[in-house]
This record gives structure tokens, sequence and C-alpha cells, in this order.
């Protein structure tokens, strides 16, 4: 067990067991709650795929399409989506009492922390700008990932088995394995390869004009798994993944139909596609072996920010992989606006609120806030009239959606998260 996270898990269990006064797992509030601070996980805002082409040459009929922004960085069409959406919040956290409605908070009101990736850095920057506009919010963040022992543990600060880590994607796998999971999806596929244009079989061929790639359903997928590393999943479950992810980011960009994947994919077929990103993430993030390592050093965050210090507003900006792990550890579901069951949107969010009630006990509730694509892709104001989607989720072992978790629960099964990680 990492010394360093046996430590956070202890001070979250001195806290949970030092309140003066905290009910009973099943007692109700004593009078009206009032919020005193809110802590967000947030994604970062659009990209273009981290890499081009977002997959290997041949793997779709036709070329895909260029951008402006370099391969993985927040693009100026994300930027003004994040600082819309930090305008709401803004407006929301002054009628919740959290922040002034006009002017600057007080300084350590607001803490931010991002990821070392440029496009959670150029993220946290554009939502603070209209949070607390004008009032120069440090965001801090580390200098590379391999300093980032927070939103990147893998690489370096955390230890993970990767054999025992792979066992525990596999206990996940539905009846018949890998070919279960692709025959449920088989639905997703058909638009996807539609889409892609590919042919079945081993029956494509080069013309003079075209080449059409075999289509992925009928390629192998495979749990991997190497030494120190999260599972992979690897072959078309993966590729059906990144590719559906690239289209829905050409949408959320604003680019016109014609070049939203090849002009063939609507925005149903977005979402459809779009099963496959949190099936990705199902065996590769948020088994629970992999997810209480990976979520750890944010959870421990989350943990202490709700306990301990003067902010009223905790923002943490990193990646889908962050939120992902971080749904595994608390075995968190959720659905976000209008996307799949469990996946996570750009600029979408995991969020916690400590509320205290007036005999000073205090409770969490936990939620999901995202933009609705078209609010994305339009750059729509935000208002009342046409808020992003925000919807309270159960916290298992502690409350559901509609009833507030008491603290000193939610603590408690924070630091038993911590101390002694999952061995499934």
């Amino acid at each position: 067990m990492n010394q360093y996270l046996a430590g956070a898990a202890l001070a979250i269990l001195a806290l949970a067991q030092s309140a003066v006064a905290q009910p009973a797992p099943d007692a109700p509030p004593a009078g009206p709650l009032k919020l005193e601070r809110v802590v967000l996980l947030m994604r970062h805002g659009v990209r273009p795929s981290t890499k081009f082409p977002a997959t290997p040459v041949g793997t779709t009929r036709d070329p895909w399409p260029a951008w402006s922004t370099a391969a993985g960085d927040l693009t100026p069409h994300g930027a003004e989506a994040i600082r819309r959406l930090g305008a709401y919040d803004r407006a929301l956290f002054a009628q919740q009492g959290l922040l002034p409605a006009s002017g600057c908070a007080a300084p350590g009101t607001v803490v931010a922390w991002a990821s070392s990736a440029s496009r959670a850095i150029k993220t946290g920057k554009a939502f603070l700008e209209t949070l607390q506009p004008g009032c120069a919010v440090p965001l801090d963040h580390p200098v590379n990932e391999d300093d980032d022992a927070v939103f990147h543990p893998l690489d370096g600060s955390m230890e993970i088995d990767g054999q025992k880590a792979l066992a525990s994607a596999q206990a996940l796998l539905p009846p018949g394995g890998i070919a279960g999971e692709i025959a449920r999806n088989a639905d997703a596929f058909a638009v996807l390869e539609r889409v892609i244009g590919c042919c079945p079989g081993d029956a494509c061929g080069t013309t003079a004009t075209k080449h059409q790639p075999v289509c992925h359903s009928h390629r192998e997928t495979r749990l991997l798994a190497e030494q120190g590393d999260k599972p992979d999943l690897d072959g078309a479950l993966g590729f059906a993944s990144t590719a559906g992810q690239t289209i829905l980011l050409q949408y959320l960009e604003g680019m016109p139909m014609r070049s939203v994947g090849w002009g063939r994919a609507s925005k149903r077929d977005i979402q459809t596609m779009l099963r496959f990103h949190p099936v990705k993430f199902r065996y590769e993030t948020r088994p629970a072996y992999v997810a209480e390592r990976v979520a750890a050093p944010i959870a421990r965050r989350i943990g202490m920010a709700l306990n301990q210090g003067d902010a009223r507003v905790t923002l943490l900006f990193g990646h889908d992989s962050n939120l992902a792990a971080l749904g595994g550890f608390y075995d968190l579901h959720w659905t976000m606006a209008d996307y799949p069951a469990d996946d996570i949107a750009p600029g979408g969010a995991i969020g916690f609120e400590r509320w205290s009630d007036a005999a000073g006990n205090g409770f969490v509730r936990a939620f999901v806030q995202a933009q609705t694509m078209d609010q994305v892709r339009n750059l729509a104001q935000l208002g009342k009239r046409n808020a992003p989607d925000r919807r309270y989720i159960a916290i298992p072992g502690c409350a559901d959606a509609d009833t507030p978790c008491a603290l000193a629960i939610f603590n408690r099964i924070t630091a038993a998260k911590l101390a002694s990680p999952a061995e499934r």
C-alpha cells in the first residue's frame, strides 16, 4: 500500500470519527440544509483526436477531416463552450451563496488544479475566466505528466499488478466474453461501419478509385494488460470507441455536417456510436482493482476539499479517464445530458456538494453536469431557460440520488477504499 495514500486514508477517517455531531446512517437531516461547498472534477473541453490521423491509415474508407488545432489540444470553439459553462456556474454558485454575485471572491474561496496536459490547463483557464472574471484565480498544475501523481498516477507514482488488473476486468465480461460484448453492440457496429465505409468479411478489395477496409466487427478484440499498467481493450471495440469519439468531436466543434463522419453521420448515429466509449472504460478503468488505485489521488483531494480548508469551490480539470476511474472507485453511474449511460461529455463533470443541517451535521450529495451536444455545437448562451443538464446521482452504500449522504459515512467509504484497495 502506498504510504502517501495510507496517510490520506487515515486523515479522512480521522475527520469522520472526530466529528462533534454526526447523525446515524439512516437519520434524516435536522431541519433545512445549507450548502457549504462544492467540488467539481471536470473533463477538458472539445479537442481534435490525440494523434493525426485518428485511426491508422486504411481503417476508414476516406481520410479523416483536418483540424486547424494541434492534435489533442483544446480548440478555440471548445474554450468558448467552457467559458459559457463557467458563466453559468458563476450565476448558479452566487445563487447558492457560494460566490459573490459580483466582484471577486476572497482569496482561497476558489481553489483549482489541472492535469499537466495542455487541454486541461486551457480548460481550467477558460472556466475561471468567466467563473471569476478579472480575478486571476491561481490554477495549479504539474510541469509534465511524469510529475503528475494526481491525474496520471500510472506514470510513476502508483503501483499496479497487471495480471490482477486484467482479472478484475475479465470478471465484468458478459456471457460469451468479448464476443458477447460485441454481439450486444451489433446495432452500434452496423452504424459505425456504415459511417466509416467498410465492407464485410474478407470481400474487400482495391478498385481504381477507392479501398474499403474490412469491417471492424469482424476483427478480433482482446483484453490485454502489461505489468504496471491497466488493461487495454485492443481491437474492434477499442477502434470503435476512438472512431465514435472522433466523430462526436467533429460535431461538437461545429463542423458542417458534410464533414461530420464524412457526411454519413446524423446526431442520432453519433449517439449510437458513443456507446463504445463507456464500454472501453468499463474494462480498462472502472474495474474495482484498477479504479481504487487510479482514482485514489483524486478521491483523496475530493475528501480533503469536502472536510478541510476555506475553499467553497474546488475545481479539478482532467480527463475522461479520471472521471471514469472515480466512477469505478465509488461505483457511481450516471447519464450526462443526451449522452449514453456512463459516458463522459467533453466539459462534463462529476461533482460533490457538502451541506449542513441546523444541528451542524454534515451531508454529501453527488451530481453530474454537462452541456448538451447542441449547446456545445452551437455555443449556446446558458441560463435558466437553457441550462446545462445537472442531476443528482446515487452514492452506493451511502444514499440514493434523492437522499443526502451523511458526511461521516461518505468519509468512511472513501477511507476504506484508500486504505484497502480491492483485490478483486
